[in-house]
């Protein structure tokens, strides 16, 4: 299907086939979220129901199950959360923090439970896209409460640092941050929850993917030929630390002109393309450079929700449900189906 990316059949199963006189019921699992596809998929269900069964009557049921997935060994999943979805840059400058808020925004509006965590710690930027600047978490002194904006919950050192002050930390420092911001954040049960990575791939960024439980990562690059140098380390990196790639976003693909309607790739083209070819990844996205999403998230409502039926909103949203689809297909976890074994001296 054109919008996943990938057959239904490798993202999904039939649960129920019944029939009663002239009356067909299918039933069907999807492994994404997918309330923005219903009229299209029953169609297309009810098309290949009535091929198969000679039967003009089809009922469709169609219903969501986000599965939890593997990730890296010897590091288990949190309790409360069932995917971790690093979105990481090989560089700044790329639009990293845009895409990794649209793409939360977008599996939110198609359903799921999902939260953002900003990993950015030297350069915080979800406080302001999601209109949370000033904003301070409650804390029992322990935990601390995510805050909420357009239905999705958000942790960031933003909420708990003065916005004009640097932090001016060393790679261990950091490190502690997040951990504790992912750890000692009280997450309700999140399908997914999208952390917005620092850019680069120094100490800092492999640490962290060494010690967040990922079940996979999302590179965004532009087309330009430097980006795209920097972008291929960063996947080199999640590969070296077992962490699969889920794909390739090129962000600032094309500029469409407001007053003329001229399309031109300002940064280049295809490098996204035959980066993913290079690497036998997906390219799950290419989004435009418009000035709306900038002035979208400088105002606190993103795309995805400030204009949800735009061109951009539908490439985000687009993207987002192939990178689902992508992290479906992957293995998933069973660790949490096991009991904790405890050997004592008796």
């Amino acid at each position: 299907m054109p919008e996943i990316g990938h057959p239904l059949a490798a993202i999904g199963r039939v649960v129920k086939a019944e029939s009663s006189g002239d009356v067909v019921d299918i039933g069907v699992e999807l492994g994404i979220p997918a309330a923005g596809l219903m009229q299209a998929l029953e169609a297309h269900f009810e098309e290949i129901g009535r091929k198969i069964t000679g039967s003009d009557t089809i009922r469709i049921s169609i219903s969501s199950r986000i599965r939890a997935h593997g990730v890296q060994p010897n590091l288990k999943p949190l309790a409360n959360v069932s995917n971790i979805i690093a979105i990481a840059s090989g560089k700044g400058g790329v639009g990293k923090s845009t895409t990794a808020v649209n793409l939360a925004l977008a599996l939110a509006a198609d359903g799921a439970s999902v939260g953002i965590l900003d990993a950015d710690i030297y350069g915080p930027s979800q406080p302001l896209m999601l209109g949370l600047a000033g904003e301070q978490p409650l804390s029992d002194g322990k935990m601390m409460e995510p805050l909420k904006a357009h239905g999705v919950e958000v942790m960031s050192v933003g909420f708990l640092v003065d916005a004009e002050q640097p932090m001016v930390w060393r790679g261990p420092m950091v490190t502690q941050a997040l951990n504790q911001l992912l750890q000692q954040t009280a997450w309700s049960e999140l399908d997914y929850l999208i952390v917005d990575m620092p850019p680069g791939t120094g100490d800092i960024q492999l640490t962290l993917s060494q010690r967040v439980p990922v079940s996979g990562a999302v590179i965004v690059t532009t087309p330009q030929d430097i980006a795209l140098l920097d972008a291929r380390k960063g996947l080199q990196m999640f590969r070296k630390v077992s962490v699969p790639v889920l794909g390739i976003v090129e962000n600032m693909s094309t500029h469409i002109c407001s007053q003329c309607g001229h399309e031109a790739p300002l940064f280049g083209s295809g490098g996204g393309e035959q980066m993913s070819k290079d690497y036998d990844v997906e390219l799950l996205g290419q989004l435009p450079l418009e000035i709306a999403i900038r002035l979208q998230a400088d105002s606190g409502t993103p795309t995805v929700v400030a204009d949800p039926d735009s061109a951009a909103a539908q490439a985000y949203r687009r993207t987002a449900r192939r990178m689902a689809a992508r992290l479906a297909m992957r293995g998933r976890d069973y660790s949490r189906k096991f009991p904790n074994i405890v050997v004592e001296d008796s």
